[in-house]
């Protein structure tokens, strides 16, 4: 009988991708079983209006045809009895935190790449038994102790790791090493790897590549001209291949932002301003709370036809200051968007950003006194809202029934914030 060491590499890495199922739907089964457990559910981004996109359904309901992206009439017309949930990402934060911290006891090696998958690197947990074992562990504990279930994906790089957890859904474990991609993955279509989108896919086959054992074994040389340095990475990828470290360090954003979808058009200045005063208070937020400045404003606006522009605009001094940012999206919009043309879509992205120990501020010489009292004050709202939740301090223009008054809600916001709280969390444990 192989000795537990005898699992583990003498050279190289034992990675683990640890992929939760249905994660939005397995949360609230596992907080309401005998409402939810086993039954056809989906969360959906706009129920009342019964205009929004299933975000994500369970395996029941997937079963019967629901599919993510789907439109939420189209869904019910598939399915009459399906039970529609509103997201609740401050419920979903706390499952996050609960299962990274049970994989955690088992490495601290650990990269969170969403807020319901993460990579392990499991090279040093001999103690804790064959990685088989470990991934067995984990996966119980996390289905006993949460009651939410995963996939757990075992191999020598986070690609193969990625690629096994993909392989056996719901509650599998697959171990993929390198001597075993020719027989399991080379007869798949190149869009079956994990990095390769629709785009380069379709490309690929214009190219005679249709499979990634045709990738596997094409001309390097041909690979870079038609896709540049990404070329090398298309071959080492299809053979296996993959350095990519497990990143344990908290990674500065390089971008912090917000869009907010309206439920109806709008037109009036007033009701743009609106949105972009919620939307700036909450980014500028978020901004302080990673203790970071903001070079850069950059505001979204999307029309019924679902056109898109951007339009940004670089600051004379880096802010933190909600006020700042929201007079900079009002301008670019008063510059940049005929009036009374229909809005679907409002958001701000802030960018450039510095850490604020970092930045050299220059101060204006009118306001040297003031900024420094500004910052205080922001502080210490910051800590009533800490203690006392989004909506302790407002201002009369915030309040409306827009979308744009809900992103104080924890329970409500959701992806562009959804990572915030893993690098708090990072931050807490240093």
């Amino acid at each position: 009988m192989k000795k537990v060491h005898e699992y583990y590499p003498s050279k190289g890495r034992v990675i683990l991708h640890v992929d939760m199922n249905a994660f939005y739907c397995s949360v609230h089964e596992a907080e309401e079983p005998d409402k939810y457990r086993g039954k056809a559910l989906a969360v959906a981004g706009s129920v009342e209006l019964r205009k929004g996109i299933i975000v994500t359904s369970s395996y029941a309901a997937r079963r019967l045809g629901i599919t993510t992206g789907m439109q939420v009439g189209k869904a019910l017309k598939i399915v009459p009895g399906l039970i529609l949930l509103q997201p609740d990402f401050h419920l979903y934060r706390r499952y996050s935190h609960a299962f990274m911290d049970i994989i955690y006891q088992y490495s601290p090696v650990m990269e969170a790449s969403s807020i319901d998958e993460c990579y392990v690197d499991i090279t040093g947990s001999k103690q804790f038994g064959t990685p088989l074992e470990i991934a067995e562990t984990i996966q119980k504990r996390i289905l006993n102790e949460l009651g939410l279930p995963c996939s757990i994906g075992i191999g020598p790089n986070k690609l193969l790791a990625k690629m096994g957890s993909d392989m056996k859904k719901p509650s599998g474990i697959t171990v993929l090493r390198i001597r075993d991609v020719p027989s399991l993955l080379w007869d798949k279509p190149c869009s079956t790897m994990y990095g390769i989108g629709g785009k380069t896919a379709e490309k690929l086959k214009h190219l005679r590549i249709h499979n990634l054992g045709e990738l596997a074994k094409a001309d390097e040389g041909m690979l870079i001209r038609e896709f540049g340095v990404t070329g090398s990475w298309l071959k080492r990828a299809a053979n296996g291949l993959d350095d990519t470290p497990v990143n344990t360090d908290r990674e500065q954003s390089k971008s912090i932002g917000h869009t907010t979808t309206l439920p109806q058009n709008i037109t009036e200045t007033a009701d743009v301003n609106r949105v972009f005063l919620n939307v700036a208070d909450q980014v500028a937020r978020r901004l302080r709370k990673q203790e970071l400045v903001a070079a850069t404003v950059q505001i979204t606006i999307r029309n019924p036809d679902m056109q898109t522009i951007t339009r940004s605009s670089t600051l004379e001094v880096p802010t933190e200051d909600a006020g700042v940012i929201y007079k900079e999206a009002c301008r670019l919009f008063e510059l940049h968007w005929r009036h009374h043309k229909p809005i679907r879509l409002l958001g701000i992205t802030l960018q450039n950003l510095t850490a604020r120990e970092e930045a050299a501020i220059q101060l204006d010489l009118f306001n040297y006194e003031a900024a420094p009292k500004k910052a205080e004050l922001n502080r210490t709202l910051d800590l009533l809202r800490d203690k006392f939740g989004e909506s302790a301090v407002l201002t009369a223009g915030m309040l409306g029934d827009d979308p744009s008054a809900l992103i104080r809600n924890h329970r409500v916001r959701g992806t562009s914030l959804q990572m915030d709280h893993l690098k708090l969390r990072k931050e807490s444990e240093e």
